[in-house]
């Protein structure tokens, strides 16, 4: 089978003159899907050793050129399931950890935390426990050859049954722990509009009660009442995404009085079609009330995209300075649960980079 061409618009573009380099900013990355941080090279390569024809719009992704009503969750959940498809081993596993961690040290990453659902990967590798060893084990590595401090996440899915995301979290909580490669955290992904969120509730107690923190996704698809419910039923740390909480101010202040971070993913709201473009995802709103924020990519893979774009457009959408961004650079370390003497270390290499005059 011949390897097809594929898109590739993940590089950072250049630098404007005046400015400093955002890929050397220190920064965190919290929400980023495992089977997402795959790197398009690898899915190719994956796919012609399987002898797997992937779909045109795994190859060819620009939403730019896609009308508002052509884009949306159902598009995106076939792409992802076509590449989670080409994770059959523990080989391949490990491979993308190792490779994402070393993209996101290339981006200036400092710490990357990573969320799957093992139960995706199981039937490859014997088990749910086996998957969830693999991940941790190859996180450990990779934190130790690259330099990012990373944390694994353990996210259950809104498409299946509760009492699945129970079993989940009695295995998070099994190895919980505050080192690089341990479990940080638990979460809710997949589609927001299925699924009762307070059904999950017993599932977020377990985890909370063995030290795990609650990182569920909110308020993209839908708008401030799905946060408000992720709120009120699991009581979290961060939602991934909650951009839609901009809609209602009192509910926007609720959270950020809350200490709620939010971990603001633009290209991936772009691509979905909740915002037409860049300019309307409510980064500006989000900062003007206080929110702590954690830019990030999502899913790099599917929105050909990663992590420093995001702070592009924070620069170049929302003509932030480098000072600015700098204060982005330390909320995505705010909102790390990371150790606090990890943050403070990290937070000096972020002032550094102001320091240091742009080009230096």
């Amino acid at each position: 089978m011949a390897t097809p061409a594929v898109a590739d618009l993940t590089a950072p573009r250049p630098t404007p003159k005046g400015r400093r380099d955002l890929a050397t900013l220190p920064k965190a990355h919290l929400h980023l899907h495992f089977t997402g941080a795959m790197r398009p090279s690898t899915m190719i390569n994956m796919a012609a050793s399987q002898r797997v024809r992937l779909p045109p719009h795994l190859l060819h992704v620009d939403a730019a050129s896609m009308p508002a009503d052509g884009r949306g969750w159902f598009r995106f959940q076939r792409a992802y399931d076509s590449a989670r498809h080409l994770v059959r081993s523990e080989d391949a596993m490990r491979r993308l950890i190792r490779e994402a961690a070393e993209d996101d040290a290339a981006e200036g990453s400092v710490r990357m935390e990573i969320q799957a659902d093992p139960t995706s990967y199981a039937p490859y590798v014997g088990g749910i426990t086996p998957a969830l060893e693999i991940i941790i084990d190859e996180a450990r590595l990779a934190s130790a050859d690259t330099g990012v401090d990373i944390g694994v996440i353990v996210a259950a899915s809104r498409m299946k049954h509760p009492l699945d995301a129970r079993t989940l979290a009695r295995l998070a909580a099994s190895f919980a722990g505050d080192g690089p490669g341990d479990v940080v955290g638990f979460g809710l992904s997949n589609d927001e509009r299925v699924g009762s969120t307070d059904s999950f509730a017993p599932a977020f107690r377990i985890a909370r009660r063995a030290g795990l923190v609650g990182v569920p996704h909110g308020g993209e698809l839908l708008g401030p009442a799905s946060v408000r419910e992720v709120v009120a039923s699991l009581a979290p740390a961060r939602i991934g995404h909650g951009v839609r909480t901009s809609e209602d101010p009192d509910l926007l202040r609720a959270v950020v009085d809350a200490g709620i971070a939010l971990e603001v993913c633009p290209t991936s709201n772009v691509h979905l079609g909740v915002f037409t473009d860049f300019s309307h995802v409510p980064l500006p709103t989000l900062i003007d009330a206080g929110a702590t924020i954690a830019l990030a990519a999502d899913d790099p893979l599917l929105f050909r995209s990663r992590l420093v774009a995001q702070y592009e457009v924070a620069r170049d959408v929302f003509g932030m300075s480098d000072e600015a961004l700098a204060a982005l650079a330390r909320s995505s370390i705010d909102a790390s649960l990371a150790s606090p003497s990890r943050k403070a270390a990290w937070k000096v290499g972020i002032d550094a980079w102001l320091a240091a005059l742009p080009g230096e």
